[in-house]
Order: C-alpha cells, then sequence, then structure tokens
C-alpha cells in the first residue's frame, strides 16, 4: 500500500522535510510567540500542532519545516532563545512515529456511496457524518497516506478539508527492532 501513497502524495520536494519538537512551558502565548518568531525570520511552517503533555505544565509543539540543514540549523538556535522553550530536538533522523488527522467532506450521492466506502476502509478510515448528497470521512496516518486519500478524493468533488497537522515521538529504543524505518 506504500507504493500507492508514494505515487499519490506530492512527494518530490527539492528540500528535505525535517520534524522538530519543542517542549514549551504551557503558558497563554507561547504558540503566538513562537510562530510569530519564525514568520519574522521567514521561515515557512509547512505543519504545527500543539498538545498538552503529561505533565500538564507543559506542551509539545511538532513543526514541519522544509529547508536545507541550515535553515534547519537556524530554526533550531531561534527556537531555543525563547525562555519557554525547554527542549528543541529535530527528530527527522530518529525512528519515530508520525499521524496526521484529517476530517473530509465529500461530494457524494447515494448511487456512490459504496465505492467511496470502499476507499475508506482501504485507507482505514471510518465514515463520521453521512448527508444528503455528501459524507464526511475521518483518516488518520501518515502524511503520504491522507494526501494519497485527498488525491483520491478529489474527482468525487471535495466540500471541506481540515487537518490537524502531524504530531510525532521517537519511539522507545527498548522496543527498537532495527528496521531502519522513519516516520512510519
Amino acid at each position: 500500500m506504500d507504493e500507492i501513497f508514494d505515487e499519490l502524495s506530492s512527494a518530490g520536494r527539492e528540500h528535505q522535510r525535517h520534524v522538530i519538537s519543542a517542549l514549551v512551558q504551557n503558558q497563554p502565548g507561547v504558540l503566538a510567540h513562537i510562530a510569530g518568531m519564525l514568520a519574522s525570520r521567514g521561515f515557512n511552517i509547512d505543519s504545527l500542532a500543539v498538545g498538552e503533555t503529561e505533565n500538564p505544565e507543559l506542551s509539545r509543539m511538532t513543526f514541519v519545516v522544509v529547508g536545507n540543514n541550515r535553515v534547519l540549523d537556524q530554526v533550531r538556535k531561534q527556537l531555543e532563545k525563547i525562555v519557554t522553550v525547554v527542549r528543541v530536538q529535530d527528530i527527522s533522523s530518529e525512528d519515530y512515529v508520525e499521524r496526521d488527522l484529517m476530517l473530509i467532506r465529500v461530494t457524494c450521492p447515494p448511487e456512490r456511496r459504496s465505492e467511496i466506502r470502499e476507499l475508506v476502509e482501504i485507507f482505514r478510515g471510518r465514515v463520521v457524518d453521512v448527508g444528503r448528497n455528501d459524507l464526511m470521512i475521518e483518516i488518520s496516518g501518515t502524511e503520504k497516506k491522507v494526501e494519497a486519500f485527498i488525491e483520491l478524493m478529489r474527482p468525487y468533488g471535495i466540500k471541506e478539508l481540515v487537518r490537524s497537522g502531524r504530531i510525532a515521538l521517537v519511539r522507545s529504543s527498548s522496543f527498537r527492532q532495527g528496521n531502519g524505518q522513519t516516520g512510519s
């Protein structure tokens, strides 16, 4: 199935994709401060997700930035200067698990529901709302998987789409089998 995702996804960007995890103090204004600082320095954030961690005093911010190693170093240095940032880690080269959540509403007259439901099953998604002439579908997985599903839905007519942004955690070292896969 990965071949399907690779073919349908919008791969082939000229710069490397970096996944950065930042542990920050859980305080009002931290997200705005960090996003504003990165934007003011010309860094483009492809994806940004923030959520409270197991410690309610800390939040984890997961950024995806595209660029060369110089861009990555600059982003990391800028983040480390911010007082509310506790730790910054580039997890791109680590063995990590990544997920993106998407809700998508597609045009779906009753006579086409079975074919769309088949695609939803293949992608291990689920239908979460049914309208007279549309379906709302939930898909989670890697960025490639989500983008591949989007491309498959375009011919049906996408009415609305929202994505959570990528979240990621490094795998536990005690359970690694040395399979060399990253970003699964």
